[in-house]
């Protein structure tokens, strides 16, 4: 049972994650500044909230995601720091965090240190480009959980920004498959596996 287990670990750490080739635009100096400015805010993933409602709201989000997430990551630990970051880090940019795990499912299948072809990295498969462009230039950081979310969140949102809110082509845009379904097709039907009815 435990070779079991070790071999089907093994396997999820060397399947090939499915980003696609996500493009270096050029950017206005403003919003590559802002884009930095996002992803170096050095806060820890703790949500606020205005009402007790909206905690308990929160709470109950988190343990039936955490129950919907058991087999894919069995760790309970890594599993809600994750959510934790997932929740923080898609409220941040404005987006829905079950959208932001329909994303996670496809493009990595929510495995940390997934790799594609083309170099895509962590959770949302986020570019190397990016952390020469924004960053600080250490493309190893795009393996840290929060490092990565942050990345990949902040850059959907701008993706969303300059699609004007078309969330189908910012998804195309986000796997540099802009313009084709595939893509944005799966991102949409995987968004429904992680809604959360209050």
């Amino acid at each position: 049972m435990i070779l079991l287990f070790s071999l089907w670990t093994a396997l999820l750490y060397v399947l090939p994650a499915h980003a696609g080739n996500q493009k270096e635009e050029a950017m206005a100096d403003s919003v590559r500044l802002a884009l930095s400015k996002a992803i170096s805010d050095p806060r820890p993933p703790k949500p606020s909230f205005n009402t007790i409602e909206e905690r308990i709201s929160y709470l109950h989000w988190l343990g039936e995601m955490s129950s919907r997430l058991k087999k894919r990551i069995p760790d309970y630990q890594t599993r809600i720091e994750l959510l934790e970051t997932i929740w923080y880090e898609s409220k941040r940019a404005g987006l829905d965090p079950a959208m932001v795990m329909g994303l996670m499912q496809v493009e990595s299948a929510f495995r940390k240190y997934a790799t594609s072809v083309v170099g895509a990295r962590g959770y949302m498969q986020v570019m190397p480009f990016w952390s020469r462009s924004i960053g600080d230039g250490d493309a190893t950081k795009l393996f840290h959980m929060q490092t990565n979310l942050r990345y990949g969140c902040s850059i959907l949102r701008l993706y969303m920004d300059m699609e004007k809110g078309d969330l189908y082509l910012a998804l195309g845009r986000y796997n540099g498959s802009r313009g084709k379904p595939e893509y944005p097709n799966a991102v949409l039907a995987n968004w429904k596996n992680w809604e959360f009815k209050k």
